[in-house]
Parts: C-alpha cells; sequence; structure tokens
C-alpha cells in the first residue's frame, strides 16, 4: 500500500473533541472518522486492524468448537415481547415499525433469535452442546456516547452463544470460553486485564463475568482483593460489614435537630458518629406487580432506600433487589406525598400505600440509631427495626469504598477503574423456556435447552489496544494487530538511487509476504518520521542517502527504539527474524487462567 494513494490522511492538531489519548490518536493517525455522536467510520487503516482482531477471534472461538453463522440485524418484535425484553429493556433497544406495521427492533444482542433457531434445529440431547457465533454490526441507542470507540451507539460485536442440556454443561463451554477470551485480549495486545463478577443486567442469568481492561479512562470501578484475589464490579461487590453494638433497644425519643439536612451535620450537632445514624434515600421505580405473571405489568412506586448514615446506596444492588424495571432519583413533591421530609426523612410513621421500604441488612441489626422524624429540624433517638417500621425488602443496598473488608479474607480491598472489553453470562433456560426451545432427554423427557452468552465488542477492543499500545509520539500496534508490519520511509526526493533501493525493498518485502506501508510521498523527513511513529507500525524501514552509502536500509523497532543497517539482499530475512521475535515476545505474554466455579459460590 502506497501512503499517497491511502484514503484518509495525518492530523497535525488533535481533534478538540476527542476524550482520551488512544482515541485523539486513532483520529490524527487516520484510522477513524466520527460521523455522527456515537457513530463512527473505520477508514482503510482503522479496517485492517479491526479484520486482525477478527481473525483472532476466529481462531479462538473456532479452538473451542464455535461454529460460525450470521443473525439478523432485524428482528420481530415478538420473540422480544415472548422473553419480556421488549418491556424490560429501555429506550437503548431501538423499536419501529414495518410498512405493515408490523413491530420491529434494530439488534443490539441475539439471544431471542439463537433461541428461537434453536427451537427449530434441536430436538434430542444428542445434538447438545453447542457452540455458535457471529461477527456482526449491533446499534444500541447509548444516552452518552464517549471516549471514541470505548462507548458507540453502533458497533460490531463478536456475539456466542452456547447450548447445553443442564447446567454441568453449561459450566464446562463457560469454563472453555472464559479461557479463550484471555487468550484473545492479551493476543491482541492487552496486558492489565482482569476478570471480575459482574451484574447480569439486562441479559439475566446466575452467573456473569466481565473482562476488564485496567485503565483510569474506564466508566467502571472495580473492588480488588490483592490477598486472595477477589475481583467484583463494584455494582454487585460485597464486603465484610462491621459488628454491632449488642444492646437493648431503647424507647424513642424526639430531638430537635435545627439546621441539620446532612449526616455530617446531624452527627457534628449530636456528637455521635455516622454509624450511629440512619440514612434515608428516595427513588422512583417501576417494580413488577405482585401475583401477575405477565412482564409487562408494572407499578410505579416511591422507594424509600435506609442505609447507615456512614454508607452509600448502590443502585445496582438496590434495583435487583426491587427487580425494577428503572430506577431514578425521586422529586421532592414525591416524597412529601407520602407523609416524608426530605434531609429529615425515615419510614417511622410515612404512610405506606405506594411506597416500598428497602432497608441495608446492617441497619436491620444495628440498634437505637438517630433516624430523621419527618419533619424539618427534628429527629428522632433510638429507631430500631422491626419495631419502629418494617421492611417490605432487606438485603445488601450499599457500596463497597476503598479499604473496605475483604468478604473471603477480610483484607482491605482497593478500588480501580476498567474498560469493560468483554462479557460472558450463564442465562440458563429463561430464553429457551421462553421461546419454546426444547429437548427430549435420554428418557424421552422434555427439558429447555440451557444457554449461555458471551461478548466481545470489536471497535472498543481496537480502542483499548490503541490506550494500552502508545507513547507520547504516537501508537505502537502488537504485531499481531498492525495493520501492517513494515513502514518504508523513503528520503532523498528525486534521488534516482534511493527510489530505487526503496522501490526494491517494498518489492521484495511484499514478494516474501511482508505487508508493506510505503511512504513514497513528496514530504520532509520530519513529517515522514512523525506520521510513521504516529501511524505505529511495529517495523520501520528507511530508505536515504546515508544509509544508501553504508549500503543498505535503516531498519528500527518502533516499540524499542533499536536500530540496525541492513543490506538490501539480507532485508526479506532480517525482517521476518524480527516478526518472529515480535511473536515470540507476544506470545510470552499470552494468559489463559482456568475458571472455578467455586469462586462464584464463595
Amino acid at each position: 500500500m502506497r501512503l499517497s494513494t491511502l484514503f484518509g490522511r495525518t492530523l497535525r492538531a488533535t481533534p478538540a473533541d476527542s476524550e482520551v489519548a488512544g482515541h485523539q490518536l486513532l483520529l490524527r493517525a487516520g484510522y477513524v472518522r466520527q460521523l455522527a455522536a456515537g457513530v463512527f467510520s473505520l477508514l482503510p487503516l482503522g479496517q485492517r486492524v479491526a479484520r486482525r482482531i477478527e481473525a483472532i477471534l476466529r481462531e479462538e472461538m473456532d479452538a473451542v468448537g464455535g461454529q460460525e453463522c450470521l443473525f439478523p440485524v432485524v428482528h420481530p418484535a415478538e420473540i422480544w415481547q415472548q422473553t419480556g425484553r421488549w418491556y424490560t429493556v429501555g429506550p437503548e433497544l431501538v423499536r419501529f415499525q414495518d410498512r405493515g406495521g408490523r413491530g420491529m427492533v434494530i439488534a443490539m444482542t441475539h439471544e431471542e433469535v439463537v433461541a428461537e433457531i434453536a427451537r427449530r434445529e434441536i430436538s434430542s440431547y444428542r445434538q447438545l452442546p453447542q457452540l455458535v457465533y457471529q461477527i456482526q454490526t449491533k446499534f444500541r441507542d447509548e444516552p452518552r456516547p464517549r471516549a471514541g470507540l470505548i462507548r458507540t451507539r453502533e458497533f460490531t460485536m463478536k456475539d456466542a452463544y452456547t447450548l447445553d442440556v443442564d447446567l454441568a454443561g453449561l459450566q464446562r463451554q463457560y469454563a472453555r470460553l472464559y479461557t479463550a477470551y484471555f487468550r484473545i485480549f492479551t493476543r491482541c495486545g492487552l496486558r492489565d486485564l482482569i476478570a471480575v463478577r459482574a451484574d447480569s443486567g439486562m441479559m439475566g442469568g446466575s452467573v456473569s463475568h466481565e473482562f476488564m481492561f485496567l485503565n483510569e479512562i474506564g466508566e467502571d470501578t472495580l473492588a480488588l482483593c490483592e490477598r486472595c484475589g477477589l475481583a467484583d464490579n463494584l455494582q454487585v461487590a460485597r464486603f465484610r460489614k462491621p459488628e454491632v453494638a449488642d444492646e437493648p433497644a431503647q424507647p424513642l425519643e424526639r430531638v430537635e435537630t435545627p439546621g441539620c439536612a446532612t449526616i455530617a451535620d446531624l452527627s457534628a450537632f449530636l456528637g455521635v458518629g455516622p454509624e450511629r445514624t440512619a440514612k434515608a434515600v428516595f427513588f422512583q421505580a417501576a417494580v413488577p406487580k405482585v401475583g401477575v405473571d405477565d412482564p409487562s405489568a408494572v407499578r410505579e412506586v416511591l422507594v424509600m432506600a435506609i442505609v447507615r448514615g456512614d454508607m452509600a446506596v448502590n443502585e445496582t444492588k438496590l434495583t435487583n433487589a426491587l427487580r425494577a424495571r428503572w430506577l431514578r432519583p425521586a422529586e421532592a413533591e414525591q416524597i412529601r406525598a407520602a407523609g416524608a421530609e426530605p434531609g429529615y426523612a425515615s419510614p417511622v410513621g410515612i404512610r405506606r400505600e405506594g411506597v416500598v421500604v428497602a432497608v441495608d441488612d446492617l441497619v436491620l441489626r444495628a440498634p437505637n440509631l438517630v433516624a430523621g422524624a419527618n419533619r424539618p429540624g427534628v429527629h428522632w433517638r433510638n429507631v430500631n427495626a422491626g419495631r419502629d417500621y418494617e421492611a417490605d425488602v432487606a438485603a445488601d443496598l450499599v457500596t463497597a469504598v476503598e479499604g473496605a473488608p475483604c468478604p473471603r479474607c477480610a483484607a482491605p480491598l482497593h478500588l480501580r477503574r476498567g474498560v469493560e472489553v468483554g462479557n460472558i453470562f450463564q442465562l440458563g433456560t429463561h430464553y429457551s423456556q421462553a421461546l419454546g426451545a426444547t429437548f427430549a432427554d435420554e428418557a424421552g423427557e422434555t427439558r429447555p435447552i440451557v444457554m449461555g452468552s458471551y461478548g466481545i465488542g470489536v471497535g472498543r477492543l481496537l480502542a483499548s489496544v490503541a490506550e494500552a499500545c502508545r507513547d507520547e509520539r504516537g501508537l505502537c500496534w502488537p504485531v499481531s494487530v498492525a495493520p501492517f508490519l513494515v513502514h518504508v520511509v523513503r528520503l532523498g526526493g528525486a534521488n534516482a538511487e534511493v527510489e530505487a533501493l526503496a522501490e526494491a525493498a517494498a518489492a521484495q518485502l511484499a514478494a516474501a509476504g511482508i505487508e508493506v506501508l510505503d511512504d513514497d510521498r513528496d514530504a520532509a523527513a520530519g513529517v515522514k518520521f512523525t506520521d510513521a511513529d504516529l501511524i505505529g507500525l511495529p517495523l520501520r524501514a528507511t530508505c536515504s542517502p546515508r544509509s544508501l552509502r553504508q549500503g543498505g536500509v535503516e531498519l528500527r523497532r518502533r516499540d524499542t527504539g533499536e536500530e540496525r543497517l541492513v543490506g538490501l539482499p539480507e532485508l526479506v530475512t532480517t525482517v521476518l527474524t524480527l516478526r518472529a521475535a515480535l511473536e515470540t515476545e507476544a506470545a510470552a505474554q499470552v494468559r489463559a487462567p482456568v475458571y472455578d466455579p467455586a469462586d462464584d459460590a464463595a
């Protein structure tokens, strides 16, 4: 490929709307261009990187028995309605009607489609297990696209699906995919990678893991234990909660607390620690109607979440405890309509109709807390759950903090930021039962197929590698995903001998099957070297009057800066040797941890 004819160009200035360094370099080096919020085009360089990533995905998926398929982008609404996700997924799922008035959706994932196909294709246990996958475009109407390709609306995903006869079979396939995912990510060049237990969210299921690239640009916060290896997304992270005082319940006592609408003010005014207080946090939520077996049947309620004053409500835990369709902060007038007072609220004496009181399990065992009296400037001392109010929902509802004791070993947890580059889910039988995907077992009994789901976003992985593999000069692609291996740089203007040397070098490399980006532009040496570093290919071959006088080509590794002079006859052999060395170094970094289901039961 000649750089003079390459579609796309390098940029000298950093685009003003780019947020993170890796994305800035992808823009400046001519790999991607933005069309709209969360919608990007891959230019030829970017597409070549994506294709190399996809090749690794196919190799690793095929190695664990995967069969590649291609499923539709547009689905009939009925299958999403049958599984309930038509009703439970928010506006991220794009719904529309075709010209015949039939409801349709644009795919954001394909569990429904795979279950529907399995219903038709699978009839006997002899046809199981199965693993199918595709690499295909998805659309998710993200409300806040950010960080370039890290969070987009349109994206390419490798999504895979396992079909099994039972949970044991699912866990076997899940374990293989868990290991394969580590191989995929580390082969692509990600080193700071960890798998964390995660919330299954709209996917459902009993167990899920997210594969996190540890980096400060990430949206997710992770709770990690260096002693025992526990790793959780903060959305689900538990911690060892403190022991509480063993003391008898004391009578309620009203106390005037003027101007104490915050826990800090209250603690200072009464001279008590925040751990001796109860905090009320209010939300509006849509929760399932009691006794109604219909996923579209929900009721809107006011949720009063009660946690200890030194802790914070974890909205994911609260959502899951309520089985809520959605959760959002409540307005002051909604709070007052229930007989509560913002800043001075508690469940004591409120109107309970249309209100759900959700209480953290620590508060249930903590005696004699200070809590609001639902009047401005007034609190109660000695509030006790179970005596002074009843909980509708009791669960772990609080967020782990830096230094909180690990639930396994009590060592301090550490919080890190991460980018989710892949996720895997043990779905169970929800989708197969909803869509009638069953099989006959050995005894002839009809049973639902047990499913798993496994996703990797190609663009997000590309962006994460760009973030991980860069320096102050530009990108520094791993040999496994680089768009070309060698960047030939011609210096010398109209020097016919230099041009002949460059042409011969590029031709010899290409003839040996080595992919070359040939900078044949009429540009200054500084511009060419700057662009070569910016584009970030593993090797640079410089042909110049100086190299010609010295008898060859200057060959330089992008990652280490190591240079050597190579005669034209030895160029191909030397490049192949360097490529083998780069591949060997990369192979030494490939990780393949083994999944242990016991970790998720702990």
